[in-house]
């Protein structure tokens, strides 16, 4: 593996990104003596990494950053107050402080002035910080394949820690194992446990656990959120309810980030000005990240995660390409493509197949219903992209 630091690197990709893999990039960076940036992206999520001289200082992104923020300053700063509307406050003091409006990376900046307020110490912001990247290296354990990119820009002038990477890496593996063992390899610890039935869960529990459990599985924090809030770790915890889980009295369902206290940036007016693309999607996830991709190429973007709504939302819209999602409640794929090819006005519009089974009957059948294309998940933003450019430049072709 080689690393070329000029302010053009193109992206790179890496297969298998074992702890050993991740070690050899980050050890690259620390022998060059790094400032700046390396992004990665993988499962549709990006990571942004700051270093200074090769050391880690901070890391931005993933599915849930606000979360995971909030959650490990909850844990290691209790005394401190850090509701939204306090965090707002806090964040214009800094704005103030520093004269600028939009604050690069305002987790770390804040941590920063709590610690210039002595509202915190350097021991707390160390636990906060290395807790935030063992929790990013163990999501990016679960990537089968990554790509980065180093970009040589200083997003952050101070430095609070400087971490090292391969202790990080090592203590996330070790999770990662453990997660494994538990036969929790498939699940996610970002997923948030609900009681779906709690008649049949009190059979099985006890009185004074079935009360905690109504308690604590709501719906409303995710197994890592519980696993602060109960001071349990997180393999045992959802080791725990993975038997309720297997049989259904318990659901691991997807919610939500937090908000941002972080005011959006000014700017001119940046709305898409691309064609309409459309997403029939039941999944949250999968929409956040076609908006995302979608989004930073220049397209207009609409969502529709009720397949049952779809074909009248879409006749409204008249998409330029429909992203269709071959497995849905209530009905799929290949109903709805075959519906849609049925109404003049989409008889020629480009329809992708969305599939997390990417075989080849699924394929044929695809195309018998009218399917231009077929995309597997997880979606990857370069493949994305490319499907729509093709497909667009296709149909243009027809029309001329």
């Amino acid at each position: 593996m080689t690393l070329s630091m000029t302010t053009k690197q193109s992206v790179i990709t890496i297969n298998e990104f074992t702890a050993a893999k991740q070690s050899r990039l980050f050890g690259l960076l620390k022998q060059s003596q790094f400032n700046g940036q390396l992004q990665l992206t993988a499962h549709s999520n990006e990571w942004t990494f700051e270093f200074y001289m090769g050391r880690l200082l901070y890391v931005m992104g993933g599915k849930q950053p606000m979360r995971r923020w909030y959650r490990y300053v909850k844990r290691f700063c209790p005394d401190l107050y850090v509701e939204l509307s306090t965090l707002k406050t806090e964040l214009k003091k800094l704005s103030k402080l520093e004269g600028n409006q939009n604050i690069s990376c305002w987790e770390y900046q804040l941590l920063r002035f709590w610690y210039n307020q002595q509202k915190i110490s350097r021991e707390q912001i160390s636990d906060i910080i290395q807790s935030i990247f063992v929790e990013v290296f163990f999501d990016i354990s679960q990537a089968r394949e990554v790509e980065y990119q180093v970009k040589p820009e200083n997003g952050l002038s101070n430095q609070l820690l400087l971490v090292n990477a391969d202790t990080m890496i090592y203590k996330a593996k070790a999770l990662w194992q453990s997660w494994l063992d538990a036969k929790l390899g498939d699940r996610s610890p970002d997923l948030a446990p609900i009681i779906r039935h709690p008649l049949e869960l009190k059979k099985q529990v006890p009185e004074p656990l079935y009360r905690t459990l109504t308690m604590m599985l709501t719906g409303q924090l995710t197994l890592r959120d519980l696993s602060v809030q109960v001071n349990r770790d997180i393999v045992s915890l959802s080791a725990s309810l993975l038997p309720h889980i297997q049989q259904g009295t318990v659901e691991l369902i997807e919610i939500d980030d937090l908000g941002s206290p972080a005011p959006p940036p000014k700017s001119t007016d940046q709305s898409p000005k691309g064609p309409l693309i459309a997403c029939v999607d039941d999944s949250p996830a999968i929409c956040r990240a076609l908006e995302k991709v979608l989004g930073t190429a220049d397209y207009q973007v609409h969502c529709i995660q009720d397949p049952l709504r779809a074909i009248a939302v879409l006749l409204s819209k008249k998409p330029a390409l429909i992203f269709l999602d071959l497995v849905m409640p209530g009905t799929n794929g290949y109903e709805l493509c075959s519906q849609l090819r049925r109404i003049s006005c989409f008889k020629e519009t480009p329809i992708v197949i969305l599939t997390g089974n990417d075989g080849m009957i699924d394929r044929v059948r695809a195309r018998m219903v009218g399917a231009s294309a077929f995309l597997s998940k997880p979606i990857k933003p370069q493949q994305v992209l490319s499907v729509i450019d093709r497909q667009l430049s296709k149909q243009a072709s027809v029309e001329i």
